[in-house]
C-alpha cells in the first residue's frame, strides 16, 4: 500500500501547496459526507426504510460512475482484490454495519464507536506496518475522539448491547479499510491504480452486496414521487436523493480518496472526524435540531484535534545509529524493524 502513512503528509511531493490541496479535499469530503444526514432524514420520515435510502445512495452513485468504471476496466485484471476490498469494506461494510448497529444501540454511541477509526488507523500503522507515528497525530486522535463523545452526547444513551457494540466496531474497522485501501499504490507513480476507477468499481461491488442486504424490491418507490418535509418546507424527494447521490456520495468519495493520496491516512482520518461535527451543525441549521453547550464545546475540541494532527511534522523511520526525535515520534523502539 504505497509508502505507508508514516512517510509523510504529502504523497505527491513535499510542497506546502500539495499538503494544502490534500487538506482542502479532506475538508470537502467531510462536508459532503456530513451533509448526507440532513437529506436522508426527511426521506426516512416520508416513509423510506433507512437501508433502502442507503441502497439508493450507493446504487445511484454507481450508476453515475458507470462510464468511469468502463474507462478503467483494466483494473478488473490488474487490481481485482483492491476493487473487491474497497467495495466490501469502504462502501458496503461501513453502511451495513452502522445501520445494523443502530437497530440495537443509540445513534450517539454507534457514531462514536465508528469514529474510533482514526485511532485504529494509528494502531494499524504502528503495530502492523511497524512504522513510526507522530505524537501530534496521536494527540489529535485523542482530542478528536473526546470531542466526538461530546458532540454525539454519548452519555445520553448509554446502554450495553454486546452485538450492537460489535457491529459498530465492525463499522469502524471497515472505515479503517477505507483509509488504508485509499492509500493503496500511491507510491507507484504512473502504475498507481486510478482513484476514480477504484471508487467506481467499489460502488458497483457495494451495490451488489447492499442489494442482498437491503432487498430494494420491497421499497415504496412512490415516496420518491412526492415531497418530503425539510424543517417545515416541502422539498421534492427526488431532489434530496439527487443531493445524497451526487454530493454526499460521489463527491464525498472522490475527494476523500484523493485526500488520502495527498495526506497520510492517519491525518486524513482525524480530519474526517469533522464529518460528525458538520452533520450535527447542518442538522441545527437545516433541520432546527439545536445544539447543547457540550456539543458546541465538543465540536471545538474536534477542530483543535484535527488541526494538531494535520499540522504535525511527518514521522520518519529511524536510521540506525541516529538519535530519534523524542518530540515527534510516539515510539521508536520498533521503528527500524
Amino acid at each position: 500500500m504505497g509508502t505507508g502513512p508514516g512517510t509523510g503528509s504529502d504523497k505527491t511531493g513535499d510542497s506546502d501547496s500539495g499538503r494544502g490541496v490534500g487538506l482542502g479535499l479532506a475538508l470537502v469530503s467531510a462536508i459532503a459526507f456530513g451533509g448526507s444526514g440532513v437529506a436522508a432524514k426527511p426521506l426516512i420520515e416520508a416513509g423510506l426504510d433507512p437501508l433502502h435510502v442507503v441502497w439508493l445512495r450507493v446504487a445511484g452513485a454507481a450508476l453515475v460512475m458507470l462510464p468511469v468504471a468502463w474507462r478503467h476496466r483494466g483494473l478488473l485484471r490488474s487490481r481485482p482484490a483492491l476493487l473487491a476490498g474497497f467495495g466490501l469494506l469502504a462502501v458496503a461494510g461501513v453502511q451495513a454495519c452502522y445501520f445494523a448497529a443502530l437497530s440495537r444501540i443509540p445513534v450517539g454511541v454507534a457514531l462514536l464507536i465508528e469514529y474510533l477509526a482514526p485511532a485504529l488507523v494509528l494502531g494499524w500503522v504502528r503495530f502492523v506496518q511497524r512504522r513510526p507515528v507522530t505524537r501530534a497525530a496521536a494527540l489529535g486522535v485523542v482530542l478528536a475522539v473526546g470531542g466526538l463523545a461530546c458532540v454525539v452526547e454519548v452519555w445520553a444513551g448509554l446502554s450495553f448491547d454486546a452485538v450492537g457494540l460489535l457491529l459498530a466496531l465492525g463499522a469502524a474497522c471497515c472505515q479503517v479499510g477505507y483509509f488504508v485501501l485509499s492509500d493503496q499504490g500511491s507510491d507507484a507513480g504512473d502504475d498507481a491504480p486510478d482513484p476514480l476507477g477504484v471508487i467506481a468499481y467499489g460502488l458497483l461491488v457495494g451495490t451488489a452486496v447492499l442489494t442482498v442486504v437491503a432487498r430494494p424490491w420491497g421499497m415504496d418507490w412512490s415516496v420518491l414521487a412526492g415531497d418530503a418535509d425539510l424543517d417545515g418546507s416541502a422539498v421534492p424527494a427526488w431532489a434530496l436523493l439527487t443531493w445524497i447521490v451526487l454530493i454526499a456520495t460521489v463527491v464525498a468519495y472522490v475527494t476523500g480518496v484523493l485526500s488520502v493520496r495527498r495526506l497520510s491516512p492517519q491525518v486524513a482520518g482525524v480530519v474526517a472526524c469533522l464529518e460528525a461535527v458538520i452533520a450535527t451543525a447542518l442538522a441545527w441549521v437545516v433541520l432546527g435540531e439545536h445544539l447543547s453547550a457540550p456539543q458546541v464545546i465538543g465540536g471545538a475540541v474536534v477542530l483543535v484535534g484535527a488541526f494538531i494532527a494535520q499540522s504535525s511534522a511527518p514521522a520518519e523511520p529511524v536510521v540506525p545509529g541516529a538519535v530519534p526525535d523524542a518530540e515527534t515520534e510516539l515510539s521508536h523502539s520498533e521503528s527500524s524493524s
